[in-house]
């Protein structure tokens, strides 16, 4: 009933301001054309497919590839090698990125191996892969495009920090895709280092007015994370993309129709190990709709933001509630330093249970390397738990 009165409320309030609001620059009726990606646009090709393992267990079983084809050409026949082992070990890898940062926010960035603890079920587990060092981003900016965000101005500022990412942050290497979703999500750009196409896809969302009021949060988390098919195209998720990988999300967090519930959005986020940062405008947006709606609406916006919230941490993300829009240069310098500046961590779970049982993940750092954590004086940012694998049925 809450989320039937709130998009009551919300189509009357459209309705009320298509009267005194001038229209947007050009407003397009059908979905086709609001979300239809740039005529002629320059494909590129996505970053590299997710592989068994790490890029240092990659090297070493090409090394034995050489080898075995080596001994091969002089022997005349195939020779053994361990790869088939190295495979296995690191099909198990678990993936935790981590980043670490002092009470004041200052990023440490020069962190080793030696300085991390992780602990799965509160048993300690051998790490077994380890990455660090700024690097290139392979990331997907989703964003809400709805009614929710009820008139031109509004729209343009809060689709504003994609523009920003494009213009002023995004850098040599960097893949970015660009999805909006309403009722269900829309592909404006896949992967590209092409700064022009991601700003393409913005002013894309800037000139055109939303169709719908539905926002299904939950069903966009799941296409961006897992892939899927939209308008007869297939997109692979994020965790199919090898390397440093992140979503940007710009969201009230309001979910109305999804066809999966929260609690299975928050076990697909937990599982593909994607770091999620959120830029929450619930409050902002409820700063400027609340003359026009009931109070109970304020518990749904309330629920939206906490919803974010839990994606982002979960994930090893970050979320940030924004009030203003003068508060968005600096909420995306943030998010991009901590994007860039993230240790990676892999391990081989010593548990060898299959039951598809929540495991919890906590990772300690000693900054100082006296043998002490120092997690009471730091914030430390990383995945916090996934579904471990059920065993096939015999």
């Amino acid at each position: 009933m809450m989320r039937k009165r709130i998009l009551i409320t919300l189509f009357s309030l459209a309705t009320l301001m298509s009267l005194v609001v001038p229209a947007p620059l050009i407003t397009e009726a059908s979905e086709s054309a609001r979300l239809a990606p740039q005529a002629g646009r320059r494909s590129e090709p996505r970053p590299r497919p997710k592989a068994d393992s790490t890029d240092e267990t990659d090297a070493d079983q090409r090394g034995q590839k050489k080898k075995a084809e080596k001994t091969q050409d002089e022997q005349g026949r195939p020779a053994e090698t361990p790869s088939q082992e190295v495979v296995q070990l690191a099909a198990e890898l678990v993936s935790v990125p981590v980043v670490v940062f002092d009470k004041k926010g200052n990023l440490f960035t020069n962190l080793k191996k030696e300085n991390f603890t992780v602990y799965e079920d509160d048993i300690k587990q051998d790490i077994v892969t380890f990455s660090t060092a700024e690097a290139p981003l392979t990331m997907v900016i989703l964003v809400e495009f709805s009614k929710i965000l009820f008139n031109y101005d509004t729209r343009e500022k809060l689709i504003y920090p994609a523009g920003i990412f494009a213009t002023r942050l995004m850098k040599p290497g960097d893949y970015v895709a660009v999805v909006a979703y309403d009722i269900r999500p829309k592909v404006l750009n896949d992967f590209t280092s092409n700064t022009n196409e991601v700003l393409n896809s913005v002013n894309l969302l800037i000139r055109n007015f939303p169709a719908f009021s539905e926002a299904n949060l939950f069903d966009a988390l799941k296409f961006v994370l897992m892939g899927g098919t939209v308008d007869e195209e297939s997109y692979k998720g994020l965790d199919e993309v090898e390397g440093r990988t992140s979503v940007l999300l710009v969201s009230t967090g309001l979910d109305t129709f999804s066809k999966i519930n929260f609690d299975e959005a928050r076990k697909i986020v937990a599982n593909a190990g994607v770091p999620i940062y959120a830029i929450g405008v619930a409050e902002l947006t409820y700063l400027m709709l609340e003359p026009y709606l009931s109070g109970p609406a304020r518990l749904d916006f309330l629920q939206a933001q906490n919803q974010l919230r839990t994606f982002a941490e979960s994930s090893g993300g970050r979320v940030y509630n924004i009030r203003f829009i003068g508060e968005l240069n600096s909420v995306l310098d943030s998010i991009t330093a901590m994007m860039r500046n993230e240790y990676v961590i892999g391990y081989a779970p010593s548990n060898p249970r299959r039951e598809g049982k929540r495991r919890k993940i906590k990772v300690l750092v000693d900054v100082d390397g006296d043998g002490k954590p120092d997690n009471k004086n730091l914030e430390v940012q990383h995945r916090q738990q996934y579904i471990e694998p059920k065993a096939p049925k015999k």
